[in-house]
């Protein structure tokens, strides 16, 4: 397996696709690994590009140091791993936790960056999202690892997909113990505790971005992409229908489809960055990716006036 050294920290990745083809990276969720990708590594794969997936320092394979986690430095050590395997540039993609690097290695590296793909991400916290961090760190470090995991479980995905899978979310969490360690992953969030609004910053951004949502999404809802969607330009929101925070795992041939559909627009120089907002098509078999978004998306009632009409 190969590994990076950055600081004398090991870095581990994977890195596959035809040489001199357009580079996809993937950036883990808090606790992913390079592994959790394998399906869209396999598809883009397939599609002519090449994939980069490594695993963040705390995480999988890396090097799992107990203390002096740098939330701000993940960004960095991107770029420098992708000078270490000469890569000029890359559509930068990446979820929740990584969704966040996504965003920062845009502002911090645009050089590097052909396109972005942030995932249920954000900017910038509001007290709902700092009451769930604290439950999820107090659950960690009060109870344990496999609390914190089971936590997890209503806030990344929808009941259908919790009733669909109750035999095999056991195992799942079960199985993350392998390659999680609980003073790494304590030394992440801590990390993130450091965590300061760059909404600002992301007017930087002028590459395409493609911003998805889940509709049902409860950690970072839409207010958070809207944010996203209003201060880069050359974007456009894309709303999941009926998936959570962790629609990339609830739906990932779509999340794939979109993903293949966006870079495909950039590479023929048909994208359109005009700061719309879409939501995706669950048909997999149609020709249409997504469909234009119309009425107020950010109500999750209908819209009526002062009479009740609608």
């Amino acid at each position: 397996m190969p590994y990076f050294n950055y600081q004398n920290q090991e870095i581990h990745y994977e890195f596959s696709g035809p040489e001199g083809a357009p580079v996809v990276v993937f950036i883990n969720g808090l606790v992913q690994r390079a592994e959790s990708w394998a399906l869209y590594t396999r598809a883009i794969v397939a599609a002519g590009y090449r994939v980069l997936n490594y695993d963040l320092l705390g995480q999988g394979l890396s090097s799992k140091p107990a203390l002096q986690i740098d939330f701000e430095e993940n960004q960095v050590i991107l770029d420098a791993l992708m000078g270490h395997l000469d890569i000029e540039n890359a559509y930068i993609c990446g979820v929740s936790f990584g969704g966040v690097t996504v965003l920062k290695f845009g502002v911090e590296f645009p050089k590097r960056v052909r396109g972005l793909v942030p995932m249920s991400a954000f900017t910038e916290t509001d007290a709902m999202m700092a009451s769930i961090g604290c439950n999820l760190y107090e659950g960690l470090v009060r109870v344990g690892y496999d609390y914190m995991i089971r936590q997890f479980v209503p806030i990344n995905f929808t009941s259908k997909y919790i009733r669909d899978n109750e035999l095999v979310l056991p195992v799942v969490i079960k199985a993350s113990y392998t390659f999680n360690e609980f003073a790494a992953v304590q030394n992440i969030i801590e990390s993130i505790q450091t965590f300061k609004p760059f909404t600002e910053d992301i007017k930087k951004i002028k590459k395409p971005t493609l911003i998805l949502n889940g509709e049902y999404d409860p950690l970072t809802p839409r207010w958070c992409h809207e944010i996203m969607r209003q201060n880069i330009k050359n974007s456009r929101l894309v709303l999941v229908p009926n998936a959570s925070h962790a629609f990339t795992v609830e739906n990932p041939l779509l999340a794939i489809k979109l993903i293949l559909g966006f870079i495909d627009d950039v590479e023929s120089k048909t994208w359109k960055g005009d700061q719309s907002t879409w939501i995706a098509n669950e048909n997999l078999s149609s020709e249409t990716f997504m469909f234009p978004c119309k009425g107020n998306y950010m109500s999750t009632l209908p819209a009526v006036d002062a009479d009740g009409g609608q």
